[in-house]
Parts: structure tokens; sequence; C-alpha cells
């Protein structure tokens, strides 16, 4: 009986709320811009001027305010992408990441009608698209998972320095609570949330609005603080809603993200309230409409290349391999391949017996291809959870370990005598520039170690996922158009610092840790595997307050 009902509810959406009730407030919008029934006083004080709010970027006296409650819109006032005007890319990751490419296909398409719509009724229309039929809990994996990364690099830095000021800071905003509470609670230390709440039926959202429809920021806040007034109130320069409800502050400012061209107002990665260390998705770039549009033009081009460099790499000799893939826009660097160190080594390894052990960083399950053909030679891969799809198409031998540490054990060493073996300590792919803690266990297995600082660049779309089907992590990658593998390979470690010259396997692993961290870039942290996956399914929630640097 769920159905029929929720049927008729969709009914009564389109046709009186997204249709009638929608033409007539924008009956009532025309009549007043063209100064019709001017002897109506509601009509006329619509028609006042905005009242005049100093700029954010132009006061420099928020400093010190830690008793004091500031109230704003994410929407308007914290992001840099949005200029007060429209959701629409971060609804659009919704639509993609929680939903799928056909969602996020008819959300484009509606794209030039949401342009004739008023505000409301534009906002209306994007929720609909995006959450009708849509599962709770995707929705709840795209806001923990994918969301605030684009918030994070998107992040008003004046806006976020006036926010840090406050003591207490509440959101109001007219966007659906569950797109931004989560973020702006785990991130930014909000305290209350405010926003548009969506009906459900079940574990599904219906893509309506609760019944009391959108919110209305200054009716919102004089239900949420009363006979009180908010001390500081943040809002945009060239939204009427805004100017309304920060005018019931004490102190108000508006926020201009025109004000700045060269983009200096986006907030620099190593001023995050809490390092972005984990994220998930498939999209590497913000999905503005021009932006999402080129991605759907791209996409069949992008699957026929992926398959003809997946070829190159499966069918042809390691030299051709590389020469068509460049040409094709895949682009390798590799430094340290002819290091006399690893050469002589090589040449002894080939007549005694003893192989390397190659210990990479992990940003993608390419790491061991695009190393043996950079290498020109067979090499091993020993991988925890590779699918089956993976294996077969790999041009290199993998095999699978148990995470049973003595049974990886014996299948590592078994592998090492017969040939060079490629192993990844991290565990697992991390995108942003942090090493995960090392598995020590490489460490007790081998004496002939090279350090190989592996980094990757893609423009369109991530090559790794966790919960997405990781069989399409390696098309993902190479449907990029311009993807990037960079190999940098170290000098062998010194005997000395390994196990057969008196160091613990810990010891062993930290200083590798660290080595690569160097070359690359990139900082250490204690975070492993399974913190990834915890913060990612969600089962602990982020894990970023157990983020710390390793001491050299």
């Amino acid at each position: 009986m769920v159905l029929p009902s929720v049927l008729l509810k969709l009914a009564d959406c389109l046709l009186y709320q997204l249709l009638a009730n929608s033409c007539y407030k924008a009956a009532r919008k025309m009549r007043n811009y063209y100064g019709f029934f001017s002897r109506n006083p509601s009509l006329r004080s619509s028609q006042q001027p905005l009242p005049s709010f100093p700029s954010l970027s132009k006061c420099c006296g928020l400093e010190g305010r830690g008793s004091q409650t500031l109230v704003f819109d994410i929407q308007s006032a914290l992001l840099t992408t949005s200029s007060g005007q429209s959701f629409f890319p971060y609804f659009m990751l919704v639509a993609f990441e929680g939903g799928s490419i056909l969602r996020a296909l008819f959300l484009l398409l509606s794209f030039p009608i949401l342009l004739v719509l008023d505000y409301e009724l534009k906002l209306r229309a994007m929720i609909f698209i995006t959450f009708c039929g849509l599962r709770v809990r995707d929705m709840e994996s795209v806001a923990r998972a994918v969301l605030p990364k684009f918030y994070l690099e998107n992040l008003n830095v004046k806006a976020y320095e006036a926010l840090a000021s406050a003591g207490s800071r509440v959101v109001f905003t007219s966007v659906p609570r569950v797109m931004v509470e989560g973020f702006l609670k785990e991130y930014l230390s909000v305290g209350d949330v405010v926003g548009t709440e969506l009906q459900t039926a079940g574990q599904y959202f219906t893509g309506l609005l609760s019944g009391s429809g959108l919110l209305v920021k200054h009716r919102a806040v004089k239900e949420f603080f009363g006979d009180r007034k908010p001390d500081i109130g943040l809002g945009s320069l060239s939204l009427h809603h805004d100017h309304l409800f920060i005018s019931l502050c004490k102190e108000a400012y508006v926020v201009n993200n025109e004000e700045s061209k060269d983009g200096c107002l986006a907030m620099p990665r190593e001023r995050y309230p809490k390092p972005l260390v984990f994220h998930d998705g498939r999209l590497a770039f913000l999905p503005t409409p021009s932006a999402t549009l080129s991605m759907f033009m791209w996409v069949p081009l992008g699957i026929i290349l992926a398959v003809f460099r997946l070829s190159v790499g499966i069918f042809l000799p390691y030299k051709m391999a590389i020469f068509l893939g460049t040409l094709s826009g895949v682009k390798i660097r590799v430094k340290g391949r002819n290091n006399p160190s690893i050469s002589r080594d090589e040449k002894k390894g080939s007549s005694s017996g003893h192989h390397a052990l190659y210990v990479c960083t992990h940003r993608t399950l390419l790491d061991p291809v695009f190393l043996s053909t950079a290498l020109g030679k067979p090499l091993t891969a020993v991988t925890y959870s590779l699918s089956r799809v993976s294996e077969l198409i790999s041009p290199i031998r993998t095999v699978r370990l148990t995470r049973d540490r003595a049974q990886d054990g014996e299948t590592m060493q078994r592998l090492l005598r017969e040939g060079d073996l490629v192993v990844c300590p991290e565990g697992t792919t991390c995108r942003e520039p942090y090493l995960l803690r090392f598995s020590s266990l490489f460490a007790e297995l081998a004496d002939e170690i090279v350090p190989v600082a592996i980094n990757t660049h893609v423009t369109m779309f991530y090559g790794t996922t966790a919960s997405g089907l990781k069989c399409l992590d390696p098309i993902f990658f190479l449907m990029n158009p311009r993807p990037s593998y960079s190999l940098h390979i170290l000098g062998k470690l010194p005997r000395e610092l390994t196990c057969a010259g008196g160091r613990s396997s810990f010891e062993v692993a930290n200083y590798l840790q660290r080595q690569l961290a160097a070359a690359l870039g990139f900082e250490c942290t204690t975070l492993t595997r399974r913190d990834k996956y915890l913060m990612l399914a969600g089962n602990e929630g982020v894990v970023a307050r157990d983020y710390k640097k390793v001491k050299p």
C-alpha cells in the first residue's frame, strides 16, 4: 500500500507544488517587477532596495569572539563555487555517486529548464530529480565519503576565518539538510544545522519535501532564537533571502565571491580544519553543468581509449606498450630506472638466486603493471583484495594474500625464490598526498629491498573505489583523457638498514615510509587499511582525529 500513496504524493507535487503554486508565485513576481498594483503597500515594500551591509573581506574585527553566536548559510556564504546562486554541482555529485549515471544525465538534461525557473522552483526540481527513489543509505555514504572533499576544496577562506572565530555556529539553509549536516558538524564543528527536510518511504527518498516545505531562513532564525538576536550573520551580497535573515542579527556582513577572480579565496589544503586523508567516488572534478556535459561527451571515446590502452599493455612488448600508451595520452615519467646499484644487484640476483623485493606506494591497482613496464621485465605482485576480472586481464602474475601473517610470509618467501616481487605495504590505495602505515611483514622476508615512490594524476575519473565495483578501477583510470604515472625508483636499501643489519622489521618499515614520503612530498600517517574502510563504510565515523604524523 506504500506505492500508491507515494504515487499520489508525486502527482500532487507535480500538479500543485511544481505547476500551479510556482506559476502563481512567478506571476506575482512579474507584477512586482513591472510595477503593477503599486498601490498595495506589501508589494511596494518588496521593491525597496536591499539594506547595505559591510563586506566581510574588508572587515578585520571578527577575532576573539569565542562567546558569540554566528549564523550563516553554507550555500551562499561559505562556498566559493556556488556564488550564492546554484547548488547544482553538489546535487550532481549526489545523483552520480549515490544514484546512477542515468540519473546524472537526466539532471544535466534538465539544466536548460532550471535556468528559466525561479530560485524556489529550481531547488524543488533539483531535489526531486536527485532524490526520487534514492536509497537513504546511499545518500548517507555520499555525504560521508564524497561531498566533504568538494566542500573543503571550495571553502571561502575569509568566511571560514569568521566562522572559526565564533564560539557557537548555527547554519540555516534551504538545501536538504542531509547533504550538508555531516560535513558541517564533523569538519567545521557547527552546533546546529537547520535545513530543508525530505520525505522518505521506508528506506527510500520520495523526492518530495516534508510538510514544512523549503526552509525560509529569516523565519527559521526567528523560530530558533525566539526573542534573542544572533551576534553575527553572514550572507551573500546578491541574495535577497540572505539580507532578510542577517538583518535579524546584531552584526551582519556579506560575502562577495566575485571579489577574487584568481581563486585566492579558496581554502588551501594546509589550512583545512581537518586533514582530508580518505574520500570515495569516481568523479575527480566538480561537476558544474559545462564540466558534466564535457564528461558525457567524452565517455564514449574514453571507453574506446581505455580498451585500446588496456590491450596495448596486455598484448604488446614493453617498449611498444610505452610508445603507444604515450601516443594515446598516458604520461609516464620514470626516474632512477638506470640506478647503478640496482643494475648490479639485478645481475648478482640472477646468478645467486636472491631476487629483489620492490616496495611501492599504492595509488591504483595498476601500480605493479606500470612498474613492470617501466623496468621492462616481468614481476609478480601480491595483493589482498583483487577482483577476478582484474586478475584475468592483468599482464603480470598476481598472487592473493590471506591476511594470515604466517601463511602470507611463506607465500612471499616462495615467490621471492622464483623471481622479483612487488608489494604495497600500505595494504590499500590512498588518493591524497599521505602515506598510510606500512605493514612490517615485507621487511622480515628480504634483504634486497628497492623502494619505489609512485604517484598518479587524473582529471576526470578516479581509478580507485572503496564502495563501487573494483573490477572497473583500471577502466576508469584509463578512461581519463591524459592520465599520468610517476615512478621514482630509489636506490636499494643499504644492508645495515635492513633486518639483516640488526634493525627490527618495524624500524625498516617506518624508515621506508618516511623515505618514500620525502621523495613524493607526502606526509606519513599511522592510519591503516582498516581505518580507511571504517570511515568510508561509516561504521565508526570519520577517523581524522586519529591522524598524526610519524616523527622522523
